[in-house]
């Protein structure tokens, strides 16, 4: 009779694994919540670090009260969609989300209708190639956040973010380690801000020019 009140405590674990929330910090879908469905290498960025790196992007906008009015921008590997549906909440002109795992595409998909997010546009694929065919200094900011796992996507996601860039953008890039200012030269890109939280690296790029390479 004593076995049965022990087992209840060993089904707690599996709770830390079933699907969760995270919610939009600021502008006009504040508060909204996002799903976290339980899949490998979903991570979604820590509420601390968008919103740290959201004030770093609204300083730049220079609109006051945390807007990116204008801004076009690509989350490159959407996942939740938390980056790139907070650049739309800000007011962003354009957000492309992409995304390769189709049960995300169509979450993100019922989230844009739910929200009537008419800036934001969803694309299933691969996030390096749609960068490389986005046109030529055309993005205000991308966001990259691929699986911690998955190292061989970073140097081509961060070379082609870089050639998509306008001279005034900047790239959002999330990593298991912080990236040396040699390795962002060789790439067009000089560090601007950095923070780390946990096992997160938060850096935000700027094109490189003669004065930072």
């Amino acid at each position: 009779m004593k076995a049965t009140p022990r087992t209840t405590p060993a089904a707690s674990p599996k709770l830390a694994k079933a699907p969760h929330v995270i919610r939009i910090i600021g502008g006009q879908w504040r508060r909204t919540r996002l799903a976290v469905a339980d899949k490998p290498g979903l991570r979604p960025t820590p509420d601390r670090v968008r919103e740290t790196l959201f004030n770093w992007l609204a300083s730049l906008a220079g609109a006051g009260g945390g807007e990116l009015p204008g801004w076009h921008c690509i989350d490159a590997f959407a996942g939740t969609g938390a980056l790139g549906l907070e650049a739309a909440s800000r007011g962003a002109a354009s957000v492309l989300l992409c995304e390769q795992d189709a049960a995300l595409v169509a979450q993100l998909q019922a989230l844009k209708g739910k929200l009537a997010a008419e800036a934001v546009r969803i694309e299933r694929g691969n996030g390096v190639t749609l960068l490389e065919r986005t046109p030529a200094g055309s993005m205000h900011a991308v966001f990259l956040d691929p699986p911690f796992e998955n190292a061989a996507l970073y140097e081509p996601a961060l070379r082609a973010a870089a050639r998509a860039l306008r001279p005034d953008g900047v790239v959002y890039l999330e990593a298991a380690r912080r990236w040396s200012d040699e390795e962002l030269a060789a790439l067009g890109l000089a560090a601007y801000r950095y923070l780390k939280a946990g096992a997160v690296h938060a850096h935000l790029l700027i094109l490189a020019t003669d004065s930072t390479a």
